[in-house]
């Protein structure tokens, strides 16, 4: 496992990061505590130090299960969680007073809350779980970062962008200084971000974390148009109407990546993530020990050689299965 530093926290995370929204199980049924916190121990001794959760994921369970986990564990881990939006809508929706969705209290709440639920005394990264550039300026979410901060209750700050609406999402959070990493889609399909976000990351060495590297499990390749999915799980949703055939084509098509043993689709949609320098640690999903194993691979296996990335291009496909 390789580390990259994040932004200028002088925090070191791993290259590969562990997404626990699945363990917490809600709208990723098939969910087992124990199997949970096999797959995290495991992860943890092929070198992954970081995990990403959230107090929605299962109610607070992925919060619980991820203390749990590092509390067993010697050696450092990393934990971002985030701030759910008070009127729970995501995305934000352009206009929506901050009021409404992050006032100082609620955030001041949230990490208490998350910092009883993970066991531990300060949170090492807090996101806001949706944001809207035109809040930037605003007080009550600078003032609640400065307080918790101060308290050393929480010891970095971030924004989880929901998408890429616009090239420089994000920008405006970003000048206020507050900021030390933030979280957003990026994979082979959705390359947005490399337009103007990552620069702008880098230019003012702000940690890039990415989610959804597998498009919700398109870009491992094995979903097929016959793909059925656990009763309950919100990739039934995700993946509804035509759309599980059109995956399976666009990811045939990506079949030219495999060219040594062992090579799966999975592992080269994380290389491609980490490809990029502005890339900190590329979050996924590993509720299952060969998941475990088969993702954390993909670092020790190194960034895709420059002539796939650049006919990668070809194959950016914006789209957005939430709508």
């Amino acid at each position: 496992m390789h580390y990259r530093q994040l932004g200028k926290t002088g925090i070191a995370l791993s290259e590969i990061g562990f997404g626990a929204w699945g363990i917490g199980g809600a709208w990723w049924a098939g969910a087992d505590n124990d199997e949970s916190l096999t797959a995290l121990h495991a992860a943890f001794d092929q070198g992954v130090n970081f995990v990403d959760t959230a107090p929605n994921y299962g109610d607070g369970l992925s919060e619980k299960l991820v203390g749990r986990a590092i509390a067993a564990w010697p050696e450092r881990i990393y934990v971002s969680t985030k701030v759910n939006p008070m009127n729970f809508t995501w995305p934000a929706a352009p206009g929506a007073p901050l009021a409404e969705v992050f006032p100082k209290a609620w955030i001041i709440a949230s990490a208490e809350k998350s910092l009883k639920r993970l066991g531990v005394e300060c949170l090492d990264l807090l996101l806001l779980h949706v944001w809207l550039d035109e809040w930037a300026h605003l007080d009550d979410w600078q003032e609640a970062f400065t307080q918790l901060k101060q308290q050393g209750k929480v010891a970095a700050f971030g924004l989880s962008l929901n998408y890429p609406l616009e090239p420089d999402y994000g920008a405006a959070g970003i000048a206020t200084g507050l900021i030390d990493a933030c979280e957003v889609t990026y994979n082979i399909w959705e390359q947005a971000p490399e337009t103007a976000l990552f620069p702008l990351a880098l230019a003012e060495q702000v940690g890039i974390i990415v989610k959804s590297p597998l498009d919700e499990g398109a870009l491992s390749g094995k979903i097929t148009p016959q793909t059925t999915f656990a009763p309950g799980s919100f990739q039934d949703f995700y993946f509804s109407g035509d759309r599980r055939r059109e995956v399976a084509e666009r990811a045939e098509r990506l079949r030219f990546l495999l060219r040594q043993e062992g090579d799966t689709l999975a592992q080269a949609a994380l290389r491609f993530c980490l490809s990029h320098p502005a890339v900190t640690s590329v979050i996924t999903g590993m509720r299952k020990l060969h998941h475990v194993l088969e993702n954390t691979a993909a670092s020790e296996r190194g960034p895709l050689p420059a002539s796939d990335m650049a006919l990668l291009k070809e194959h950016a496909w914006p789209h957005n299965f939430w709508a």
